[in-house]
């Protein structure tokens, strides 16, 4: 019995040691190699399967990317809203050695907005030059 417990009193340590290591912040700084140039698109202007794919996922915040032989489509949503009045910036988007970078934020309405009363469902849509390479939420 003794030997079990100082076993399991090894393993615990080993479990800490490495938890505690894979929570170490990474220090290696995000190079970004140039701003990507983009188009905010408007429903109407998006393709059908990504409108499709959108209002399937409206309801609950979703990130998503779609893309043809010449564009990709980068999607945020923030889900469920009980009014209107809302916009979403594009605070960074860029590229690195092996991803594309995107930050957004959601941007309510002050209280002496005047909005459109019931539920909305706000996201951002935008399109650039088709690259093949990870995307990373921010």
């Amino acid at each position: 019995m003794r030997r079990f417990k100082t076993l399991a009193s090894l393993l615990i340590i080993v479990f800490i040691t490495f938890g505690l290591m894979g929570c170490k912040k990474n220090d290696q700084e995000i190079k970004k190699l140039k701003d990507l140039e983009f188009t905010v698109v408007a429903d109407a202007d998006l393709p059908g399967e990504l409108k499709e794919i959108i209002d399937e996922k409206k309801e609950l915040p979703f990130k998503l990317h779609y893309s043809n032989k010449d564009h990709l489509y980068i999607v945020v949503g923030y889900g469920k809203q009980n009014s209107g009045g809302y916009s979403i910036a594009v605070e960074e988007l860029f590229l690195t050695d092996n991803a594309i970078y995107i930050d957004t934020n959601l941007i309510g309405p002050s209280e002496n907005d005047l909005v459109t009363q019931g539920v909305t469902y706000p996201y951002v849509v935008v399109k650039l030059e088709y690259l093949d390479k990870k995307i990373v939420f921010e």
